[in-house]
């Protein structure tokens, strides 16, 4: 867990000073001298290559906003995401020549146009690349966003790879179920299955906001668990080899499918580890496999590590790991209940910090509103992908398996909506009670380490 953190720390801050401290700290703690090995300097060295090298990615990186040459462009570019509502403008993320641009569109009839746009297409355009605002950049470097767009005018719109192809037909089927069910619950149906949360209006995301739901208005990693769920009982049949790697294609599918969200690519990275290790025979700690996630992912792209969504699947996944046990140790109540309260404070506790830095609450409805949502959410999560593939070969089979599915949809908006008629206007509450568990949960964890290390001693 040391060595992701340094990893992740190096990537935000790339420069010499920041490496050689991270390097320091990395050798200072290596095993002592009677415990040193060649293997455990090996480590550090490869260790301090990997800050190194993180840190060069960074800056390099980093650098490339300064480099674009503002001009005028017309031609065909590659979309790179799905279009994006922020109030009256959308924003559309293009590549050009290898540089990721945003093009923000505010006349009616140009946002009109962007509607039918999806990831991997090609779409011809014509206006000015400019430079991005440096605030703006730090905001969006994590999408490797360097360039702002202007358009002119946006014209023909071509399709993208077999694999772009093949993800956007499967999201048009999720699309199809979402627009069956309608209105809002139809979008936070598209949210909650593919991570599509286009059309989900801005009191919608407010309510599931204030009462500590938002990881359900868009897909999360507990998302590749599900899938991998309801697929495993057709894997098992398949010889193991073959088991791996069908397991590691669905997961690259759905990654691909949820356009490789940040939560997605640190569940999908973990489980391909996981997967990896047991057809190997070997068990590996879940922190441990999360470092290595960690460490992976940012290597390949280190500008992943600015990303709030990042910081907020990261933290959450370890505190259900790791807090989350603790936890449901304390509790003196069955494990029936015990557990599911462990894991949804453990997921609370590790995203803590990083909520209270971007949205300044912690809500404090957000455990029984966890408690109420997430098991129906999860049903909708694992069911709702497979139906929306069914419905579409075998329509007549959409009016018997859709309304289960509505109202699960249902019932997870409704707790949103009475989490948020019930939580406190003011933050303070929540933000108190959230520390007071968490020094609580820190003076269990401490006061158990030194009862082991009191009993090593002894003994």
């Amino acid at each position: 867990m040391l060595a992701a953190g340094g990893v992740w720390w190096c990537a935000l801050h790339p420069e010499v000073v920041h490496f050689a401290v991270v390097s320091s700290v990395f050798w200072v703690v290596r095993p002592f001298p009677h415990q040193a090995s060649r293997s455990n300097l090996v480590a550090c060295v490869m260790i301090t290559l990997v800050l190194g090298t993180v840190s060069v990615q960074s800056r390099t990186a980093n650098a490339a906003a300064n480099d674009v040459v503002e001009t005028s462009f017309i031609g065909s570019v590659r979309v790179v995401d799905d279009p994006q509502s922020y109030g009256a403008s959308t924003r559309l993320i293009i590549d050009i020549h290898g540089d990721r641009c945003e093009l923000w569109a505010r006349r009616y009839s140009v946002r009109a146009r962007l509607e039918s746009v999806s990831a991997g297409q090609y779409l011809t355009v014509s206006g000015e690349i400019m430079r991005l605002p440096a605030d703006r950049y730090l905001r969006v470097r994590w999408q490797h966003v360097v360039c702002e767009f202007q358009a002119e005018w946006l014209g023909d719109l071509a399709d993208g790879s077999a694999v772009s192809r093949a993800s956007n037909r499967v999201r048009r089927l999720v699309t199809d179920v979402g627009n069956v069910i309608g209105g809002d619950r139809g979008a936070l149906f598209r949210g909650l299955v593919i991570g599509d949360d286009r059309d989900q209006p801005v009191e919608m995301l407010q309510r599931f906001r204030s009462g500590g739901l938002s990881h359900l208005t868009a897909v999360s990693g507990q998302n590749v668990a599900l899938i991998l769920a309801v697929a495993t009982p057709l894997i098992r049949k398949l010889a193991p080899g073959a088991q791996v790697v069908s397991t590691l294609l669905i997961i690259g599918w759905f990654v691909l499918i949820t356009r490789s969200e940040p939560s997605i690519l640190r569940a999908g990275v973990m489980a391909a580890i996981a997967v990896i290790a047991s057809s190997r025979g070997r068990r590996v700690d879940p922190v441990r496999v999360l470092s290595m996630a960690v460490i992976a992912l940012i290597v390949v792209d280190p500008l992943l590590s600015a990303s709030v969504g990042f910081h907020l699947s990261v933290g959450a996944t370890f505190g259900v790991i790791s807090i989350g046990p603790l936890v449901t140790s304390i509790l003196p109540s069955p494990k029936v209940f015990s557990v599911p309260i462990g894991v949804t404070l453990g997921a609370q506790l590790g995203v803590l910090i990083p909520a209270l830095a971007v949205f300044q609450r912690a809500p404090l409805v957000a455990l029984p509103a966890n408690l109420l949502a997430v098991p129906v959410a999860g049903i909708v999560m694992m069911v709702g992908l497979p139906v929306a593939i069914i419905a579409s070969l075998f329509p007549p089979l959409a009016q018997i398996m859709l309304p289960p599915i509505e109202l699960g949809v249902w019932w997870v908006d409704i707790v949103a909506r009475i989490a948020q008629r019930v939580e406190p206007a003011s933050p303070i509450p929540g933000i108190v009670a959230s520390l007071v568990v968490a020094a609580l949960v820190v003076g269990v964890a401490v006061s158990r380490q030194l009862t082991r290390l009191r009993a090593r001693h002894e003994g």
